[in-house]
């Protein structure tokens, strides 16, 4: 019924059944209608009046799902293409800026920049492959707290909640998909060659290891979850980030119950 007196269109769709020859039916009428274009401006002015009744867990639960699974593509995006985000590029492990400068001055720029950009293509194909890991995990995961993780000062509440709960299980899948890429794309031979300079250098307080599985694995994981936490305040603190119904009513509740409880006396 809602949809049928948002804004000017309540005038259109009731014009019809005014009569014609009735000038005291026309000023009542559209003077309602006046009355109806202030409060009633748009569809969105009722879908928050509503985001004001309590959800229940289950739609927190599907709520918050919802924004991981929508920080999810984001950061699938991310990765499609890294080379305009440091957060998806490589680094080398450790004192990354001090371990490139001392392979620069050593003149082996063009290695540098190969195995760079080989283990950053990697790391890309790899997310790209194990995008169904990802979201199959996200819809298996149970929210066993859905209102703590909501009603919270937190904004990144429901993303350390879901890096906490399957990142174990995560790595466990993901290492052998960022073990192949690093192999097609040739990063190993090339990163090995680099290792052999590097750790031939004398008084280097830190060797680097000669596998990078694990860490590129582990960085993609949290750049990931970096990109998701983003997400995830986007939509707590900005209605035009919540792009579902769902997390329309859910956040919209968790903005109006947590400005209540600021706004409530201590003590109560």
């Amino acid at each position: 019924m809602h949809s049928l007196i948002c804004g000017s269109n309540f005038a259109y769709i009731l014009l019809p059944i005014i009569p014609v020859n009735n000038p005291r039916m026309k000023r009542f009428f559209w003077s309602l209608t006046l009355l109806l274009s202030v409060f009633l401006s748009s569809c969105d002015t009722l879908k928050q009046i509503a985001s004001a009744i309590k959800p229940s867990d289950f739609e927190m639960a599907a709520g918050l799902k919802d924004a991981l699974s929508q920080g999810l593509f984001k950061s699938f995006d991310a990765y499609a293409d890294p080379n305009g985000n440091p957060l998806v590029r490589f680094v080398f492990p450790g004192d990354a800026a001090k371990i490139e400068k001392t392979l620069r001055d050593l003149g082996l720029d063009k290695l540098v920049n190969s195995v760079t950009g080989k283990f950053t293509t990697a790391t890309s194909s790899a997310v790209s492959t194990a995008k169904p890991i990802f979201l199959n995990s996200l819809r298996e995961m149970s929210i066993r707290d859905a209102v703590g993780i909501l009603l919270t000062e937190n904004t990144h509440a429901a993303t350390e909640y879901f890096k906490n709960t399957m990142t174990p299980q995560l790595m466990a899948a993901f290492r052998p998909i960022v073990d192949s890429t690093i192999r097609v794309q040739g990063a190993a031979k090339e990163w090995t060659s680099l290792v052999t300079v590097y750790n031939k250098i004398p008084f280097i307080n830190k060797p680097l290891e000669s596998s990078l599985t694990d860490f590129i694995a582990a960085r993609a994981i949290d750049g990931m979850f970096s990109i998701v936490a983003t997400e995830e305040e986007n939509i707590r603190t900005q209605y035009s980030f919540r792009t579902t119904d769902i997390m329309k009513k859910v956040f919209g509740y968790a903005e109006q119950e947590l400005q209540r409880r600021r706004q409530q006396p201590a003590g109560l």
